[in-house]
C-alpha cells in the first residue's frame, strides 16, 4: 500500500469529511473500505454498437481484481459514437468531436472524485485516444484496457470484416454483385461484440497503446469474445496497484521514445491514418514535441510487416493467433526499429514484456524482417501547393503510389458518394471533397462510404481522392486526407475547380495542382456559411485547430 498521501485522502479523511464518508456508506462501503485507495474505472460501454457492447461485462472481473488487490474500484460511464454506423451521414460529424467530450468527461470525474489511480476501459475509434488523453491530463498511476476486436465474419468460405460490406455497396451499385449477395454479406460480416475486425482505427490505436506502454503487453490483442479476456481483466487489478505503489504515472511512460515506438508499430502494421491525428494530440497533452513530419520520417525507415485487412489478407484476430501485438513489437525491437528499453505500465521495459512471446508455427500474418511486404511503412505525409501544412495517406503493398488526373470537385461527402454511386466518376479522375475538415465539417468526417464505393465499382486502381476530411482505417486505395490548411479557412482546396489537373506522388511526397494561380483564385473566395450556429458542433468549429496538429481544441 502506498505510504505517501493519496488524492482521495482529501475527500475522505478527517472529521470535516464525515458527510462525504456518509455517502460512501450509502453505497455499501465500510470504514475499512474507505481507508483503502480508490481506483476510477472509466467505461465507454454503450448499446449503440458492437464495439463497446461487451465492456459492461468486462468491467466486472476488472473491478473484482482491483478489490482483490486492496483497493476500491469506482466505475463511471462516458459516451461513444460509432463511426461505422454514422458513416456517410451528418451523424459522422460527431465522431471526432466525441474524442474531446470523452476526454473531458473522464478528466472531470477523475479530478472531481480525486481517484488515486485510473483504469480506462475503451474499445472504439475515438474512445481509445480520448481515454489516453484523459489519463495523460490526470497523470495519476493508470492503465488503458482495450475491449478487443470482433471475430472475423465468414462469407462463402472467406474471412470478412465490415470494410468488405462498404465495398460491396459499391459493387452492388456497379452490378458486380446482386442485392441478395449484399444482404447475405451484411448478415455475417459482424458476428458478435467487439471493435471492427481489420487493422482499422480501433485495432490500430489498441496496438499504439500496448507499444507506447499505457496498456500491458498481451492484453489488448485478446479478442472481445475470447474466453481468456475476462481472466486477463481480473489480473489487471494487481497491475494497476503495482503502478500505484510505484507511483508509475503516464508522464513517466509517454516519452518521445515511446511515441517513436508507437509510430513505428502503426507504420509496420499498415494501420489507420487516424493514428496521426491521435498521436499528435496525445503528444501535445503530455508535452512531447512531435510533428507530422516526424511521423513520415519514422514510417520511411520502418518496413511494412503485417498482412492485415484492409490492405492485406487477415483479420485482427489472426494477429492474436499468430502471437499478438507482442510478436510484431519483438520483430521491430530485433530490427532496431523500436526501442525495447522504453518503460511500460507494468514497470518492466517493452523488451522485457515481449521477450517471452511465442510465434505460432507457420503463421503468415507478420512477415519476417528478411522479407517485408514493403520497404517503407504505411504512413506517408505529402506536401505541395495543395497541402502546405501536410496531408496524410496510407500505403500498403497493393496501393498505387502515383496518380495524375482531372479534379472532380465536391463541397460535401454526400454529393461525392451520389456521383460515385451513379457511375459519374471515371477512370483517371481525382475526386476532391472539401469543406469537410475539422472546422469546415465541422468534425472532419471519415469518407469510407465514398472510398469503399470507388473500390467496389472497380475504380480503386484508377481513381484517387483528396480531402480535408479523414479516412476510416478500412479505406483502401490512393486516398489522401487531412489536407491542411483546410478549405474552410481558405486553404488551397478552396481554389480548385472541376478539370484542374492534380498530381500526387508518394515517392517524392508531393501533392499539387498544375498550372493554377491559387492565390489569385482565393482573392475572390469567401468562407462558407457555418453548418451549425449553436450547440456542441458550433462550439467545436470555433475552437478546433488544424489537422496537421492533431485537430485539438484551443485551451
Amino acid at each position: 500500500m502506498p505510504t505517501r498521501d493519496l488524492p482521495s485522502s482529501t475527500l475522505y479523511e478527517g472529521r470535516d469529511r464525515a458527510a462525504a464518508r456518509s455517502f460512501l456508506h450509502a453505497i455499501g462501503l465500510t470504514n475499512a473500505d474507505i481507508s483503502k485507495p480508490f481506483v476510477g474505472v472509466s467505461n465507454v460501454w454503450t448499446e449503440t454498437m458492437p464495439c463497446n457492447f461487451g465492456l459492461r461485462d468486462l468491467a466486472v472481473p476488472l473491478k473484482a481484481g482491483i478489490r482483490a488487490a486492496g483497493a476500491n474500484p469506482m466505475e463511471f460511464n462516458t459516451i461513444a459514437i460509432s463511426d461505422g454506423i454514422t458513416m456517410g451521414t451528418e451523424g459522422m460529424k460527431t465522431s471526432l468531436v466525441s474524442r474531446e467530450v470523452i476526454a473531458d468527461s473522464i478528466e472531470l470525474v477523475g479530478r472531481g472524485h480525486m481517484f488515486d489511480a485510473m483504469c480506462g476501459l475503451c474499445a472504439c475509434d475515438k474512445t481509445i485516444p480520448a481515454t489516453a488523453i484523459a489519463l495523460a491530463r490526470l497523470d495519476r498511476p493508470a492503465l488503458l484496457l482495450y475491449g478487443g476486436s470482433i471475430m472475423a465474419g465468414l462469407f462463402r468460405g472467406k474471412q470478412v470484416a465490415v470494410g468488405d460490406v462498404y465495398e460491396a455497396i459499391g459493387a452492388a451499385a456497379a452490378g458486380k454483385i446482386t442485392d441478395a449477395d449484399l444482404a447475405e454479406l451484411e448478415a455475417v460480416a459482424c458476428p458478435g461484440a467487439g471493435a471492427c475486425g481489420g487493422q482499422y482505427t480501433a485495432n490500430t490505436m489498441s496496438m499504439v497503446m500496448e507499444v507506447i506502454g499505457l496498456s500491458p503487453v498481451g492484453f489488448n490483442s485478446i479478442p472481445a469474445m475470447d474466453p481468456k479476456k475476462h481472466p486477463a481483466a481480473e489480473t489487471m487489478g494487481r497491475v494497476v496497484m503495482n503502478a500505484l505503489e510505484g507511483d508509475l504515472r503516464p508522464s513517466r511512460i509517454l516519452t518521445r521514445r515511446a511515441f517513436d515506438n508507437a509510430i513505428a508499430a502503426v507504420a509496420a502494421s499498415g494501420g489507420s491514418t487516424n493514428a496521426v491525428l491521435h498521436l499528435l494530440a496525445l503528444a501535445r497533452e503530455i508535452g512531447v514535441d512531435l510533428a507530422i513530419d516526424d511521423i513520415d520520417r519514422i514510417s520511411r525507415r520502418t518496413p511494412l510487416l503485417c498482412d492485415l485487412k484492409p490492405g492485406g489478407r487477415f483479420a485482427a484476430v489472426e494477429l492474436h493467433r499468430a502471437g499478438g501485438i507482442a510478436l510484431l513489437t519483438k520483430r521491430l525491437i530485433d530490427g532496431g526499429y523500436v526501442d525495447g528499453d522504453a518503460l511500460t505500465v507494468t514497470g518492466r521495459s517493452l523488451g522485457e514484456e515481449c521477450e517471452s512471446v511465442t510465434e505460432t508455427v507457420g503463421q503468415e500474418v507478420v512477415a519476417p524482417l528478411s522479407r517485408p511486404l514493403r520497404a517503407e511503412g504505411g504512413l506517408v505525409v505529402l506536401r505541395g501547393n495543395l497541402a502546405p501544412d501536410g496531408a496524410v495517406v496510407k500505403i500498403t503493398q497493393h496501393t498505387p503510389t502515383s496518380h495524375r488526373g482531372p479534379a472532380r470537385v465536391f463541397n460535401r461527402e454526400e454529393d461525392a458518394f451520389a456521383a460515385v454511386y451513379a457511375g459519374r466518376i471515371k477512370p483517371g479522375d481525382t475526386v476532391v471533397i472539401r469543406y469537410e475538415g475539422p472546422k469546415g465539417g465541422p468534425g472532419m468526417r471519415e469518407m469510407l462510404q465514398v472510398t469503399a464505393a470507388i473500390v467496389g465499382e472497380g475504380l480503386g486502381d484508377s481513381v484517387a481522392m483528396v480531402t480535408d476530411g479523414r479516412f476510416s482505417g478500412a479505406t483502401q486505395g490512393l486516398m489522401v486526407g487531412h489536407v491542411a490548411p483546410e478549405a474552410a479557412v481558405g486553404g488551397p482546396l478552396a481554389a480548385l475547380q472541376d478539370g484542374d489537373v492534380i498530381e500526387m506522388d508518394v515517392d517524392s511526397r508531393r501533392l499539387a495542382v498544375e498550372g493554377v494561380d491559387i492565390e489569385a483564385r482565393l482573392k475572390s473566395w469567401s468562407p462558407p456559411e457555418p453548418h451549425y450556429r449553436k450547440g456542441v458542433l458550433a462550439r467545436y468549429a470555433l475552437l478546433v485547430g488544424s489537422a496537421s496538429e492533431g485537430a485539438m481544441l484551443k485551451p
